[in-house]
Formats: structure tokens, sequence, C-alpha cells
């Protein structure tokens, strides 16, 4: 059965039962304040007749009844009651509507406490029916009770009344109750277009995977409303703000579980604002802030999902190093396929000599590179980006050549290999691209040196490039910074994140001649910071 379905019968049948209960109670009460007001009513007239002195004098007279009789029928006729009788203690009666019943017994069996003085209300069957009746005492000159009025009302007659009462209590029902069937079909068209037209099991299925959704999403997600509540918190976003997983923020106000969030100002302005950064206790964190916006009632709240800027770093690291390892293959097969083709040529030439020495050369310069990288530089990781580099330089046409001084043998463990491996080989990508837009310097040349002497480990990378101009500055090092076309600026940035982590710094200076010179200082051990192993010389510089 749909929803809607549903959700009508439901309404429908809460509304039926409300309303026969209602209409139900509402005609007791009637019923019941009828019968009481036409009992004190009929009891009334009784005690009035009973007060009348010619009433008592008739008592004394040998026929009652002829005094008594048209007294009280002109009183039943004014009152509209069904009937006034009045009888001598015995019960005789000396007035009936019905002529022929005079002096006959009273019929009812209800006079007892009457003939003790009393005056009641009474329901019974009498002569002419049920009905309901008002009996009251008649008293002689000494307070001796002598007789009795009797003043009845049918119960038939009183349900006529109730009768048409009731029918108008139903009718009125019946329109209200036409009323929620058409107000039910609204609500029930409401409810389904505001769900979207799901089932209660689809939403809560929908809800579960949710749940599942926002707990494996490696970011921190929050929710508020437009009073600024958080509404939702995933897991992540606990984490981030060092808070334990089973923290209930749900309820608080943002501010005081994020103070500076902006997200306030999100739902006020209703503008979104995208890779914002911000700081959530230690965590540099990178923010995206989006307003919820409903069709009906503008903006309702707002979400924001962050994101450790140190894990950003790392994914654009990989896909450093993955880019860098492509490179290096391409470079390789593109570089030896070249030199094939020429020892090749010299082979069908005949000019054995001259392929000799292109191999001689070729073997030697990779012997020379592979033996210093194997003796000085001994990290498989370091090495590896170094040999390509090499074949890259190689094929683009550069010289790339490592300081025979250099070495890096003394490397902690301690210290991250891929935060230095980004660091060199951005270094070194960057130095490339340097020397290959230069015009004015005609050496294509780039120049690297490491050492581990001391307690900090030192990387220069000088080129022979184009430079940077002074009103640049440091920021050459702002990520999406780049003196070049395209989509770039990402390397020095880069750079800068991997050396603060490992609280060194980072500096440039102008290579005497043309290009540029960057030096990079890490300390060797945990906790402690490098220290700058020449003085500033007007160069432009960042650190930790």
């Amino acid at each position: 059965m749909r929803l809607q379905t549903k959700l009508i019968l439901i309404i429908c049948s809460f509304l039926s039962i409300v309303i026969i209960s209602l209409s139900s109670i509402f005609y007791y009460m009637m019923t019941k304040a009828l019968e009481d007001q036409i009992g004190t009513r009929a009891l009334k007239v009784a005690e009035t007749v009973s007060n009348m002195p010619d009433i008592r004098h008739a008592f004394l007279t040998a026929d009652p009844s002829k005094t008594i009789q048209p007294l009280v029928e002109k009183i039943r006729e004014q009152i509209d009651a069904e009937y006034i009788v009045v009888g001598n203690r015995e019960g005789i009666r000396f007035s009936h509507p019905i002529p022929d019943r005079i002096g006959k017994e009273m019929v009812g069996g209800d006079n007892g406490p009457v003939l003790e003085g009393q005056s009641i209300i009474s329901k019974a069957i009498g002569s002419l029916g049920p009905s309901l009746r008002g009996k009251a005492p008649i008293f002689d000159e000494q307070g001796t009770v002598i007789g009795i009025v009797s003043v009845g009302f049918l119960t038939k007659d009183i349900h006529s009344i109730t009768y048409t009462y009731q029918s108008r209590i139903e009718f009125i029902s019946l329109i209200v109750l036409v009323f929620g069937l058409i107000g039910s079909v609204l609500i029930a068209r409401n409810v389904r277009r505001a769900i979207h037209g799901l089932e209660p099991k689809e939403i809560g299925e929908l809800y579960t995977e949710k749940q599942a959704i926002l707990q494996t999403i490696r970011e921190g997600i929050i929710a508020v409303n437009r009073e600024g509540i958080v509404t939702m918190a995933n897991r992540y976003a606990l984490q981030l703000m060092q808070l334990p997983i089973s923290a209930k923020i749900t309820g608080r106000h943002i501010e005081d579980v994020l103070p500076n969030t902006r997200l306030n100002e999100v739902v006020r302005t209703g503008e979104a604002e995208f890779d914002h950064e911000m700081l959530i206790g230690d965590h540099e964190v990178i923010v995206n802030r989006v307003p919820i916006i409903s069709r009906k009632h503008g903006v309702t709240g707002a979400v924001s999902s962050f994101r450790s800027k140190s894990e950003l770093y790392r994914l654009a690291e990989e896909l450093s190093q993955v880019k860098r390892f492509a490179e290096t293959l391409r470079a390789q097969t593109h570089e030896f396929s070249n030199k094939l083709y020429v020892i090749s040529g010299l082979i069908q030439l005949e000019s054995y000599q001259e392929a000799i020495d292109l191999i001689s050369k070729e073997s030697d310069v990779h012997q020379n590179w592979v033996q210093l990288i194997m003796t000085e530089i001994p990290d498989p990781m370091i090495g590896g980006l170094l040999i390509g580099k090499f074949n890259h330089a190689q094929e683009k046409k550069l010289t790339f050549e490592i300081d025979p001084e250099s070495s890096f043998r003394d490397l902690p463990a301690e210290i991250d290999r891929n935060l230095l491996v980004t660091i060199i080989g951005n270094l070194i990508d960057n130095a490339m691209e340097a020397v290959l837009a230069a015009e004015e310097c005609t050496s294509p040349y780039v120049k690297l040196f490491l050492t581990d002497l001391g307690e900090d480990l030192i990387i220069e990378c000088e080129d022979y490039g184009i430079g940077i101009p002074d009103e640049i500055g440091n920021t050459v090092f702002e990520k999406g910074f780049s003196t070049k076309a395209g989509d770039r600026g990402i390397g020095l940035a880069l750079v800068q994140h991997a050396v603060h982590k490992l609280n060194g710094y980072i500096t440039f200076q102008k290579n005497p001649e043309c290009g540029t010179i960057f030096t990079v200082a890490i300390p060797k051990y945990p906790n402690s910071t490098a220290r700058r192993p020449f003085p500033d010389h007007g160069t432009s510089t960042t650190g930790h």
C-alpha cells in the first residue's frame, strides 16, 4: 500500500474516531442536561401547585376533584406537561388528563418519600407510560402531608426532542468528516511531495545509506540549520576537531563547537565559499561551505566540508611522483631509442670505432653517475629519482650535474623519504623549466649539491635560467603562483610544505651570472630547527 493511501486511511480513521466520540459525548451531555432541565421544571410546577390555597381547601370539600381537575388542567396545558395528577395520602387521584382515571389509584410506586414530606424528581412507568416526573407533598395548616402533586413529561417526548438535536449533530459530523477527508488528501499529497514520493522503508534505507556514506568519507562534514545549530557531524569531523568519536555535538551552536567557521555568514548571505584555508586545533584544513537552499523557504542552513591540508599535499606529492616516474620511463625510452638508432647507423656504415666510442662514452657517463649515486647517495628512492632526472635532462638537451663533493649517506631513518623526494624532485623540475624558458643565458645548465655534514641536511639546486624578479619575492611559494602559463604553481608550494613539515627552511638568491640558487636546510634530529649555513645577503627567504 502506498504511503499516500496509508496516510489518508490513518487520518480518516482518526477523524472518524474523534468525531464519533465527540458526538456521543455531546449527545449524552445534551440529553442529561435536557432531562435535568425538564425534571427541575416539573418539580417547580409540582411545588407551585402544592402550595396553592385552592388546592388545599379542595381537600376539605366532599368532592375535591371538582375544584382540582379544572385548575390543574389549565396549568398543564400552559406548561405543555403530559399530566398533572393530584392525589390524597392513599394515592387516590383527584385529577388526571383522562377523566375516567380520576378516583383510581396512582401508579409508579414512588410516593413513599413524598408522603414523608420530601419533594423528588423520579423516573417511573405511569398509566400513560414511562415518564420523568416531579413530585411535591401537600401540607395542611398543621404541616401534615395530606396529598401529593405529580407533574410528568413522557420519556418518549424527551427523546423526540433529543433526536432532533442528534440529527443535527450527525449532519455536522458528516460535514466535518468530509472536510477532514479532503484535508487528509491534501496533507497526504504535500507529505508525499515533501519526501519526493518515497515510502517509509525507502526513507529508512536512504537514511542508513547516508549515515554509512558520511562515516566513510575522508572529509569532515558539519551541517547547521538557519539558527546555526549543528544538525549533523560525521566521525572524521570529530576526529579533526580532536573530539571523542562518541561526542554528541548535534543540538549545540556551531560557534560553541567550531569558532570562526563562517557557516553563519554563509547562511546569512546564501553564497558558497570554496577552497578556503582554516585552522582547526593543530590542523590546517581546506574548507568548502555551501548553503542549503529550499525552493519554498530559501536558505535553511549550510554544510561545510573540510580536509586536512597535509593530506591534500600528500596526495599531490604522490601524483607528482607518479608523474615523475612516467616522465622518467618515457625519457629513458626515447633517449635509448635515439642512441640505438645512432649505433645501428654507425654499424651499417661500418664505422665500428665510432660506434664503440659512443657506447664507451655513454657507458662511462652512466657508470660515473651510477657509481656516484651508489657511493654517496645510497638511498634507493633519492638515487632512483636522480637517475630519472638525469635521463629527462638528456632528452631535453640540458646539462644536469651532481656536485662531486655531494654526500647524502648520513640520512636518519626518522626523516620521511617521500618528503625529501618531493623537495629534490620539484626543485630540479623547477630549475629545468627555468633553464628551458631562458633566452638571455646560453648555458642550459642545472647543478645539484647535497650534503649531510654537520647537524643539518643541505640541498642546493642551481640553475642558469630566467631567474626570479625582485618584486615577486616570496610569492613564488604560494599555491597557484607561476610565471608560466597554464594550470601550474604547485611545485614550490609542495616544496615549502614539505620543508615546513621537516622543521627546515628554504631560501633562494640570484645566481651571479643568471638564474637562481635554491637552498634548503633540514635538521637531522626530530624537534629541532635547521640553522642557516650562511648569512642572508639580501635574498628572499621563507622558513619554518
